[in-house]
């Protein structure tokens, strides 16, 4: 089902299908998977069932659905698997409104609305761009492994920005942050790459975050306590927006 075109009005096919693994988890799953192997031929199945459990666990955090992304030049998409913990507005992270000497102007540093999306371990963990454009910067930023949940971790921890701009100027910013459990975000992308909204950019290891600065003018369509996906849930609309409610239940 992979670049197929589905529409809302019944153009394509779908069906449920057991999601692939992305190649960077394979090598995980299978030193794993030799593990158990070698532990249920010589102790049993009694040690061998757990290593067995554990393989099976390794290769689903890796696993990496096909996602349908809507074909929309307002809209923004999710660029990660999550809930959506915290909605604030601040300034863009201060590696992006700095002159790098690239030639790539940088973002205002007024504040914009930024959303939050923690991502558990029990998520996908494969990265999406929330729009499509020419990749302009990525910034690597070794730091600390607190909660990714916290506030602070957006600026503590290990980290990596990437900016992406469209044809018409419109800019966004998304920053892939590692959790008390992650220790390593993998990059799919570098600054010159041209990406479509949805397509994967990057991993980050076992429980994570990913924060969106969405531009100036722009609310996000999300809610605090919302689970969303990756590459299909829309956080906004650029340019437009407005307050909206929501009741747990």
């Amino acid at each position: 089902m992979s670049n197929d075109i589905l529409d809302n009005q019944g153009r394509g096919e779908a069906s449920w299908r057991w999601p692939t693994v992305h190649p960077e988890g394979r090598k995980f799953g299978a030193i794993a998977g030799a593990v158990a192997l070698v532990v249920w031929i010589i102790w049993g199945p009694w040690f061998g069932w757990p290593l067995a459990v554990l393989t099976y666990c390794v290769l689903a955090f890796f696993r990496d659905p096909v996602r349908v992304t809507p074909q929309d030049d307002a809209a923004i998409v999710a660029p990660a698997d999550g809930l959506v913990t915290l909605i604030q507005k601040v300034a863009p992270p201060r590696e992006m409104t700095m002159d790098d000497g690239s030639g790539t102007r940088p973002l205002d540093a007024t504040p914009v609305t930024r959303v939050s999306i923690f991502m558990s371990v029990f998520d996908v963990h494969i990265n999406r761009t929330p729009i499509g454009g020419t990749v302009r910067r990525v910034v690597y930023i070794p730091g600390k492994f607190v909660n990714a949940d916290l506030d602070k971790a957006s600026e503590e921890n290990e980290r990596q920005h990437i900016l992406v701009e469209r044809s018409d100027g419109v800019r966004i910013c998304f920053t892939q942050i590692a959790g008390l459990v992650a220790r390593r975000i993998v990059p799919f992308v570098k600054p010159g790459d041209i990406v479509a909204a949805g397509q994967r950019v990057g991993l980050i290891r076992f429980g994570s975050r990913v924060d969106v600065y969405l531009p100036a003018g722009t609310e996000p369509l999300v809610l605090m306590g919302q689970k969303i996906v990756a590459g299909e849930t829309v956080l906004g609309r650029i340019g437009t927006g407005n307050v909206i409610e929501g009741i747990a239940q």
